[in-house]
């Protein structure tokens, strides 16, 4: 079903239903192997792909516990969304045990403040 259908189902006017995971695969597939299994796999570049294309470009994809295929993934295919998509404001950063506090919020505020330039 597709966003135009799914808006007739919702019974709020502030938030989306969630994306079908066979939209999202769609989308994902431009990008990466719908094969690729490991991890997040293309579900983690099939959010990314619907944020932006909801017009919610400003994206923090945290990467949790030394998960590598997450690791791997996300930031592997931020590259090329922002290629496809310019507006695209995506920052990637890790939450283990050893990453610096005040590194991840510095990469947070950046973000932000990209974010805030990209309104004027």
């Amino acid at each position: 079903m597709r966003k135009d259908a799914r808006k007739a189902l919702v019974a709020s006017k502030h938030f989306e239903p969630t994306a079908y995971i066979w939209d999202l695969a769609e989308k994902a597939s431009e990008i990466v192997s719908i094969g690729n299994q490991t991890g997040e796999g293309w579900f983690l570049t099939g959010e990314m792909l619907e944020l932006i294309e909801l017009g919610a470009p400003n994206i923090v994809c945290t990467q949790p516990f030394a998960c590598l295929p997450n690791h791997i993934v996300g930031k592997g295919v931020i590259k090329e969304l922002r290629r496809k998509h310019p507006e695209a404001n995506i920052v990637a950063i890790d939450y283990d045990p050893g990453a610096s506090e005040v590194n991840q919020l510095n990469r947070i505020k950046l973000m932000l403040s990209t974010a805030q330039k990209n309104m004027k």
